[in-house]
């Protein structure tokens, strides 16, 4: 069952939470950390992307920059720009990007569970992504960013969330990418007690963001647990608060999977694989419908893509029989363009490890691959159509793994807003 176990966070005070908050570690590169961290002594990047704090070239996983991101958390709670709750608690946390807004509880989830299969994934992981939060995390003893998890519908969590956000929240603050955070804290035991008991009674969550933070994660967990000796585990609903060590749970924010957004994870290759543009298109035409388009394509439905190349955008649409319906991975649209066009035409046998692709995030629109090709960067961009969170929820119910970079959720979680601590 769905363990959720309150903790005690370090968390900033309400005059610093803009402030220190940060965009995630995965989503900027050393130079953009450093340009964000230039003017900002407490922004979270200084732990999350401590290289920025360090000379430019700096081997981002070399075992000095997870140091000095200990030393910066370290920092932090010395002069007080990070606080611990005195008590285990839960949180809520509310994003809203335009019109769209996204609600979750913020607790800790358990390693057992991941391991067990009750949090579910879609997503292999890299090992040496791994291994690199794997340091991060023991080097700082403290998780320093939650995975984003998806939970079924639940009227119960519903309704008590919506009592947790009739409050006045701890912080309230809009993100320079002007999206909102609204944050509040559940103090109330018998309301902490009540989410406890109501996500016991789930039967699965899912990964959306995060595999490698979460496969890190359980990595630690069963590393110090050995080390301690230990096999207590606490699995299962119930109605007190669970009590599984520290290392063994990791932070999450919980999101029911109705309210999400996901957007489409579109595609870049550096070069041609030999072809020009025609032969490009003529190869194409077998499985696809390709015409040529005057404006950029933003696919609308699946079975539908877009192509950029030599300042030419063109639609293609799947023809019959390109798409296996009873796949339920080969039907999806980051599969079909794997399939039918980046493997036999362009040459990219494992868009895991092949430098020649590059994934282009749904929220920098196709302006975004008109850039990239334009500037040479790139010879051609495909746009698609969003996988969607069905197809997510269906995939890893039956333990299948989607491609990599099939999903792209927006807005992405803020770091920094609270912290979770191994001892």
């Amino acid at each position: 069952m769905a363990v959720l176990q309150p903790f005690s966070a370090l968390r900033p005070t309400p005059e610093l939470a803009a402030h220190v908050a940060a965009p995630p570690y995965d989503v900027v590169d050393a130079a953009q950390a450093r340009t964000l961290v230039a003017n900002n002594p407490v922004s979270f990047l200084h732990v999350s992307r401590p290289e920025a704090d360090l000379a430019a070239g700096t081997d981002p996983y070399a075992a000095a920059v997870h140091q000095r991101g200990r030393r910066n958390l370290e920092q932090m709670v010395a002069t007080g720009v990070l606080v611990a709750d005195p008590e285990p608690l839960l949180y809520v946390y509310r994003q809203q990007m335009g019109v769209a807004a996204q609600t979750g509880v913020v607790g800790c989830v358990s390693v057992a569970e991941y391991d067990s299969g009750v949090i579910r994934t879609h997503e292999h992981t890299r090992r040496d992504k791994e291994d690199d939060r794997v340091a991060h995390i023991d080097a700082l003893d403290a998780h320093d960013e939650p995975v984003f998890l998806l939970r079924p519908p639940s009227a119960e969590i519903t309704a008590l969330v919506e009592k947790v956000t009739a409050g006045a929240p701890s912080y309230d603050f809009v993100s320079a990418d002007a999206v909102r955070h609204v944050f509040w804290t559940v103090t109330d035991p018998g309301a902490v007690n009540e989410l406890v008991h109501e996500f016991g009674a789930l039967t699965r969550l899912y990964v959306a963001d995060g595999h490698h933070r979460s496969a890190a994660a359980a990595r630690v967990g069963r590393q110090r647990r050995a080390a301690a000796g230990s096999s207590d585990r606490a699995t299962g609903p119930t109605t007190q608060l669970p009590s599984i060590p520290e290392y063994d749970v990791f932070p999450a924010v919980v999101f029911a999977q109705d309210e999400v957004t996901i957007m489409a994870y579109h595609r870049v290759v550096a070069d041609l694989h030999g072809w020009d543009v025609d032969g490009l298109v003529s190869a194409l035409a077998s499985a696809f419908e390709v015409q040529p388009q005057a404006d950029p394509v933003t696919p609308q439905q699946r079975g539908q893509f877009g192509m950029y190349v030599q300042g030419c955008w063109y639609s293609l649409s799947a023809r019959p029989g390109t798409v296996d319906e009873s796949d339920p991975v080969g039907r999806l649209d980051v599969s079909v363009l794997q399939d039918r066009v980046l493997d036999p035409i362009l040459g990219i046998r494992d868009p895991r490890t092949d430098p020649r692709i590059g994934f282009v995030g749904g929220i920098r629109g196709t302006e975004e691959l008109v850039r990239l090709v334009d500037s040479g960067n790139q010879s051609v961009a495909f746009s698609l159509h969003p996988t969607s969170v069905a197809d997510l929820v269906e995939l890893a119910d039956h333990g299948e793994v989607m491609p990599p970079k099939s999903t792209w959720f927006e807005p992405k979680l803020r770091s920094g807003l609270f912290v979770h601590r191994l001892e």
